[in-house]
């Protein structure tokens, strides 16, 4: 009795595979939780040693290398209020209150613009110079002459040449974001295991096709990680666009605060900036695994 019930059982547990795949998706599900649970709790204590030594630097008039003077940085708490107020006003009560989501949408836009140009002409490019060494060698010395040039030098070039408003500033983003993604195509086209092309040609892979089923998959994990480094250098390029002939936008707004030399307004900006940058590299990721489902193109 004992083995016909013990054999029964299995054969309903076979029977009953969408049982048995919840049963093996409820631990991994359990486990994400646990793991992003953990995560927060490592990254939470720098944070929080960080605002407690800005607090007590402020309070005590330190002196930081550099020259840093900590006793012209606003608090902590005199940061959160403006932040606040910017995001929902009542809190200060001047010109600035509640204007944060105005500004904020004006420099994202101005970085997906930027960010999104940049993408479409350095992957392509990069796939090209990756896979012939003909392209390779024509292009690379040019390509490289120009990028040592920091996108700060571009900017008053830009000014002339294009003009006051977006258009110079996402002329700006698309330099900062446009060689790091190039540099890592090329850097992933050309890592792409020989063992690879060996195996799709014995499969019957006709070489038209091995550009998307071979090339592609192995160079994605590199062409992401020069798209996020890509990204996080258009957040930090769109200030520089935006000082000079722009009144909306977040880099405006710390050019207008640094004028009217308001501390904690610099600082809770360079605070959403922060965020912002943050958040869009997120997201990115999100899309891309989304995009990727279950193929293993990222580590």
């Amino acid at each position: 009795m004992t083995a016909l019930g013990i054999r029964s059982g299995e054969a309903t547990a076979s029977r009953d595979p969408d049982t048995r795949a919840g049963a093996v998706e409820a631990k991994p599900r359990g486990g994400r939780v646990r793991s992003r649970i953990v995560a927060i709790c490592w990254a939470l204590p720098v944070p929080l040693l960080v605002l407690l030594l800005w607090d007590r630097g402020v309070g005590g008039g330190w002196t930081l290398p550099f020259g840093i003077q900590m006793q012209f940085l606003p608090t902590p708490v005199d940061v959160a209020r403006r932040l606040a107020d910017l995001a929902v006003g009542g809190f200060v009560g001047d010109s600035y209150s509640g204007t944060l989501w105005l500004h904020l949408y004006a420099s994202t836009v101005r970085v997906l613009q930027g960010f999104v140009i940049a993408a479409a002409v350095a992957v392509p490019l990069g796939i090209v110079m990756g896979r012939s060494p003909l392209v390779h060698r024509m292009l690379e010395p040019t390509l490289n002459l120009i990028r040592p040039i920091p996108v700060t030098a571009w900017a008053p070039l830009a000014l002339l040449i294009i003009g006051f408003g977006d258009r110079a500033t996402i002329f700006l983003v698309f330099l900062a974001a446009v060689f790091s993604i190039l540099i890592n195509t090329v850097a992933g086209v050309r890592a792409a295991p020989a063992r690879l092309f060996e195996a799709a040609a014995m499969l019957g892979t006709p070489p038209a096709q091995t550009l998307y089923k071979v090339v592609l998959p192995a160079a994605i994990p590199t062409i992401v990680s020069g798209l996020r480094i890509a990204l996080g250098l258009s957040w930090v390029i769109l200030v520089v666009g935006e000082t000079v002939g722009i009144r909306v936008g977040l880099g405006a707004l710390i050019t207008q605060a640094r004028e009217q030399s308001r501390t904690d307004l610099i600082v809770a900006v360079m605070i959403v900036i922060g965020l912002a940058g943050f958040a869009a590299d997120r997201i990115m990721m999100l899309a891309v695994r989304l995009v990727a489902g279950r193929r293993p193109l990222l580590p």
